[in-house]
């Protein structure tokens, strides 16, 4: 939970409202996939090694972890890479074993594909590579998540609304941080799309994660799911209105209504 704390503020919040099964279960899911997370965004690391890190990483996830193997591995790079990246074999290790091969799976193709648009330099021409780079980095968390809620106590949701719902927060950071990802030459924006097409394409997927959530009955997840998705959609109004993000205040004020909400 610390390192939790210490590599996300959007989901700490969420997770930490969790009871105790979906709890662990959902953060170490979510540290699992941010260890891989933390390779593709590293400034240090050269394209090939993040390449071969996310590769090697994904073909130790398809097997029964082998955690040797994935520190000698990391090794090389230990006094560079974090430490969420460093324990991915804890991570592994926390999770409760009836739902630990559905993280793995997922995780094994975030870390393909995100070794794919490294390869590619994230350079995105057409829609259709935007869905599939948000896919491959957003949209897998959405369809992680379903199978734990599936596990967990059978909520039943669909995959492809999970899809969207990762893609819509997903389109909501791009927004935020595009200034920040041309200085350092990526291009998360197909040709010719403006900002507006952008903050369209971020609606149109937040609007699927409302369906989504439409089916959830246990509150605890609904709970859960409700939060980062008031968060990205107040972000958006906020970027609208000319500023770059909600305060902390109004971010405290959200989760508390959504939390008093019945």
């Amino acid at each position: 939970m610390r390192v939790l704390k210490q590599t996300s503020r959007t989901f700490n919040i969420p997770i930490n409202l969790l009871k105790p099964t979906l709890k662990k279960t959902v953060a170490s899911a979510y540290l699992c996939m941010r260890a891989i997370d933390e390779i593709e965004d590293h400034e240090q690391l050269s394209s090939d090694t993040k390449q071969q890190l996310l590769r090697e990483t994904a073909k130790l996830l398809k097997t029964d972890f082998d955690q040797e193997a994935y520190v000698k591995l990391v090794k090389p790079y230990e006094t560079v890479l974090p430490e969420v990246t460093l324990r991915l074999g804890d991570w592994i290790e926390v999770c409760p074993q009836g739902i630990t091969d559905k993280v793995t799976e997922s995780t094994a193709i975030m870390a393909e594909g995100m070794a794919k648009w490294t390869e590619k330099n994230w350079i995105i021409h057409t829609e259709e590579d935007l869905d599939d780079y948000t896919y491959y980095v957003a949209g897998l968390v959405g369809v992680m998540l379903s199978d734990i809620w599936e596990w967990y106590d059978g909520t039943q949701t669909d995959r492809e609304l999970a899809i969207g719902y990762g893609r819509g927060l997903q389109a909501v950071n791009m927004i935020r941080n595009q200034k920040e990802d041309a200085e350092r030459g990526v291009q998360f924006i197909p040709d010719g799309w403006t900002r507006e097409d952008m903050f369209t394409y971020a609606k149109r997927n937040l609007k699927q994660a409302d369906e989504y959530i439409k089916v959830i009955k246990t509150r605890n997840i609904l709970l859960f799911c409700r939060i980062p998705l008031a968060l990205a959609k107040k972000t958006l109004k906020a970027m609208e209105n000319g500023k770059e993000k909600m305060s902390r205040n109004e971010v405290e004020d959200t989760v508390e209504d959504i939390i008093n909400k019945k």
